[in-house]
C-alpha cells in the first residue's frame, strides 16, 4: 500500500458551477438519476432501477444514523441573536447515545455564530416541548480555536436533551445550501431507515432509498445489514493543506452489532460482494479490518477501539480480513457485548487497499474533498471520467443531488 501523505489535494479538483448544486430534494426520493460505473464503462440509469443493477448476491450495508436538530438560535438579554451548532457531547457523557438521554444539564462542544457581542451571561431559547412551555439556557464556559464549550441547562429538567433539540433546534443543512431548513427538509434530510440519533449531517447516499426500492430489494432477496456512524460536521471540513500529511482527519463514533459482523464474515467467506451505501458506511466497514488487525497484533493489551488516520499506511498487512473479523467477534464474545463501539479517523485515499468492500453507492462530492479522495481510491483515475460525464449530462451534485453506483 502506497502512502498518500504526499498527495496534493489540488490534483483532485474539478470545476463545479454553483448552478449544478442541488438546492432542494426532488419530489420523490427514487426519481434521482443514477450514474453506473462498471469496470470503466458508464451508463445513465435512474435510482428506481438500482435493485436490478446490483451484482448478484450483494450485501448492502446501510448507515442508520439519524440527523439531530443540532442548530439552536438563542437570544442575549439585550435581544441579539446567537447561533449554537452542537458538535459533540463533552459532559457528563462523551458518547452520543447517553448524552442524548441526559436530563437537566450537559456540556457540548459547539460552533458559535454571531457571538462576538456575547461577552458573558446566558443566552436563552424559549420553546414548547410535549405541550408545555420550556426554556433552554446556554453559558459559554471555554473558548477554543474554532469552537466553544457550552453548558446547557433547561426547564422542565426531566426532558432528555434529545427532546430539547427536537423541540427547540433546527436541522443543520450543509453550509453550501446557504438557506434555512424547512418542513420538507425535516423529512427529506433523513433516510427512510434512520433510527439512531446522533449525526449532524445526513449520510446522503441513503436519501435516494424509498420504501418501494427497499421493498424490491427484499423481493429480490438482496441481503441488507446496518451499521451506525454518526456523521460529524468535520465531513464538510475543507482540506487546507497543500499535501494530505497536513490535513487532520475528523473522528466519528460508530457501532456495529455482532449480528452484522457475523453477516459480513459469512459473506466474505462465500466470496460475495459487499456494497456500502455511502462513504460513511464504507469507512465503517474498512475500519473493522484495522480494529481487528490491531487486536491480533497486540493480543495482550486491552483493545483500543479507535482507528487512526494513517494506521493503514503504517501497519503490517499480513492479516487476512476474515481473521480480523474473527478477532473482533472473539473479543466481543469474551466480554459478553452484543455491539462493537469505536471511533474512526480513517482517511481513504489513492494507494489504499480495500479489505471488505467491492463497490459503493454514493452522491457526487465537492472538489478537493476527502470524500473525492475516497472515490479516487476506489476507482482510480477514472474518477475524473465519472465526474466529467456527470457534469456533461447535467447530473445534480452534492447532498440533495443525484447518485452513482461505482463497481470497479
Amino acid at each position: 500500500m502506497s502512502d498518500p501523505r504526499q498527495l496534493s489535494i489540488h490534483d483532485f479538483t474539478y470545476q463545479l458551477p454553483a448552478g449544478r448544486i442541488a438546492p432542494e430534494p426532488l419530489p420523490n426520493r427514487d426519481q434521482s438519476r443514477l450514474l453506473v460505473y462498471e469496470a470503466g464503462t458508464l451508463r445513465n440509469q435512474t435510482f428506481r432501477e438500482l435493485p436490478g443493477l446490483l451484482p448478484a448476491d450483494s450485501l448492502l450495508v446501510f448507515n442508520d444514523t439519524k440527523v439531530v436538530r443540532a442548530r439552536l438560535f438563542a437570544r442575549r438579554p439585550t435581544g441579539g441573536a446567537v447561533e449554537l451548532f452542537c458538535l459533540e457531547p463533552v459532559a457528563p457523557h462523551q458518547a452520543i447515545e447517553p448524552a442524548m438521554q441526559q436530563t437537566g444539564s450537559c456540556v457540548w462542544k459547539c460552533l458559535v455564530g454571531n457571538g462576538r457581542r456575547w461577552k458573558e451571561g446566558p443566552v436563552t431559547v424559549e420553546f414548547e416541548a410535549l405541550g408545555q412551555p420550556a426554556t433552554l439556557q446556554a453559558m459559554r464556559t471555554e473558548q477554543h480555536d474554532g469552537y466553544a464549550l457550552i453548558a446547557f441547562s433547561w426547564e422542565p429538567a426531566e426532558l432528555p436533551f434529545a427532546e430539547v433539540l427536537r423541540a427547540a433546534g433546527h436541522l443543520p443543512l450543509p453550509p453550501y445550501l446557504n438557506r434555512a431548513d424547512t418542513d420538507v427538509d425535516a423529512v427529506r434530510y433523513q433516510t427512510v431507515y434512520a433510527a439512531q440519533e446522533g449525526a449532524v449531517a445526513a449520510p446522503t447516499a441513503g436519501l435516494h432509498f424509498s420504501e418501494a426500492v427497499l421493498a424490491e430489494l427484499a423481493e429480490r432477496r438482496t441481503l441488507a445489514a446496518r451499521v451506525t456512524l454518526h456523521v460529524g460536521a468535520g465531513t464538510f471540513q475543507p482540506v487546507k493543506a497543500d499535501q494530505m500529511a497536513g490535513h487532520p482527519m475528523h473522528g466519528e463514533p460508530f457501532s456495529v452489532s455482532v449480528d452484522t459482523l457475523r453477516r459480513l464474515r459469512a459473506h466474505l467467506a462465500a466470496g460475495l460482494p459487499i456494497i456500502p451505501v455511502g462513504t460513511t458506511s464504507l469507512r465503517t466497514l474498512e475500519s473493522l479490518y484495522w480494529l481487528g488487525t490491531r487486536l491480533l497484533q497486540r493480543p495482550a493489551q486491552l483493545p483500543a477501539w479507535h482507528v487512526e488516520q494513517w494506521q493503514p499506511y503504517e501497519s503490517q498487512q499480513n492479516t487476512t480480513t476474515p481473521d480480523a473479523l474473527d478477532a473482533l467477534l472473539t473479543q466481543l464474545e469474551l466480554t459478553g457485548a452484543d455491539t462493537l463501539h469505536a471511533t474512526t479517523q480513517l482517511l481513504i485515499a489513492p494507494g489504499y487497499q480495500f479489505r471488505l468492500v467491492r463497490g459503493l453507492i454514493t452522491n457526487f462530492h465537492q472538489p478537493e474533498s476527502t470524500l473525492l479522495l475516497l472515490v479516487a481510491a476506489l476507482i482510480g483515475p477514472d474518477w475524473r471520467q465519472v465526474y466529467e460525464h456527470a457534469l456533461a449530462q447535467n447530473y445534480r451534485f452534492l447532498s440533495y443531488g443525484d447518485s452513482s453506483l461505482l463497481l470497479p
